[in-house]
């Protein structure tokens, strides 16, 4: 990672933590019960805590609980989105990861915690999270206009892709893989941020639902943590692209690259080689694009990697 990137880096991670602070509550709830044991004083209390850059469209949010007693499952509920939980220290601390996604408007909304304790009753707890508006900047690119507006048989092919790629951010492997924090793909740095309202040619498209990362072809990419490649094939906006399965419905998407070195199917631990930048699909330039989905949410990769790594 180069020395522009780390000062950038180490100064969010300032921000964070002091954000984290504004808005990190511990929650302290009273014994949970199933229903006609109100009164078993062995029922489960459990604290809850988040952490996050902010509350904002388009952030990750950790959130860590711990039991009085093992838990046999958790999730959380929030934004109409059920988020796995993985348990650590013998399933009495649980930890899940939520992501607010780019369109979310301002608001209050609830986080729900639901599980089940070690002799099968129901946990559940409610915490509200007030979610404050973002404005993201436009951005005006030229590019070749069949990729603005495409033909008929080209359409055809971006929906099939469409369904397939929906299909795979649409799956929750229950299996964690990922471990630690997140490391960039590249070293380079930002050169298009997370949100941004993309407007090619003078039209209006989907908002930029990753980061762009510097990068000259041929640029080694690494994988930014542990995963298991799901696709690794040229797509018609995106080029060549590889989609990571990190576990637990969270998958890292790389885009236009100039080859892949891996194939679907193909475990990859963090830092592995995996591709090379390239210039492919729509593009004004080489670059690396890096999208992160979790459970379906479209948050910035770069807040992926401040929350865990305020864990170390």
């Amino acid at each position: 990672m180069n020395n522009k990137f780390q000062r950038k880096s180490s100064s969010a991670r300032r921000r964070c933590f002091y954000l984290a602070g504004s808005f990190a509550v511990a929650l302290f709830l009273p014994p949970f019960s199933s229903a006609g044991r109100a009164d078993d004083a062995k029922s489960a209390e459990i604290t809850l805590v988040h952490k996050e850059r902010s509350l904002q469209p388009g952030e990750a949010v950790l959130v860590e609980m711990q039991s009085s007693q093992p838990l046999q499952n958790l999730h959380v509920e929030a934004f109409g989105r059920q988020f796995p939980a993985f348990p650590e220290n013998g399933k009495m601390v649980w930890t899940g990861i939520l992501g607010i996604d780019l369109e979310i408007k301002p608001g209050r909304y609830a986080m729900t915690v639901k599980g089940a304790a070690s002799d099968g009753s129901s946990v559940t707890a409610r915490k509200y999270l007030q979610i404050i508006g973002k404005k993201f900047p436009a951005r005006h690119l030229s590019v070749d206009e069949k990729f603005v507006s495409p033909g008929k048989k080209a359409l055809a092919r971006i929906e099939a892709e469409r369904k397939k790629v929906n299909a795979i951010f649409a799956s929750v492997t229950p299996e964690k893989i990922w471990s630690g924090r997140f490391e960039p793909p590249v070293p380079g740095k930002v050169i298009s941020e997370f949100g941004k309202r993309s407007i090619y040619n003078g039209k209006p498209r989907s908002p930029h639902s990753g980061v762009d990362l510097k990068g000259a072809t041929g640029t080694p990419i690494r994988a930014p943590n542990a995963a298991r490649v799901v696709l690794a094939e040229d797509l018609y906006y995106s080029g060549n692209t590889i989609i990571l399965d990190h576990g637990l419905g969270l998958f890292s998407y790389l885009a236009h690259l100039s080859e892949y070195l891996v194939k679907e199917g193909d475990r990859v631990k963090p830092g592995d080689l995996i591709g090379k930048v390239g210039a492919t699909g729509r593009v004004t330039g080489p670059h690396l694009h890096w999208t992160v989905r979790l459970i379906g949410t479209r948050v910035d990769p770069l807040s992926l990697i401040e929350i865990l790594g305020e864990r170390e």
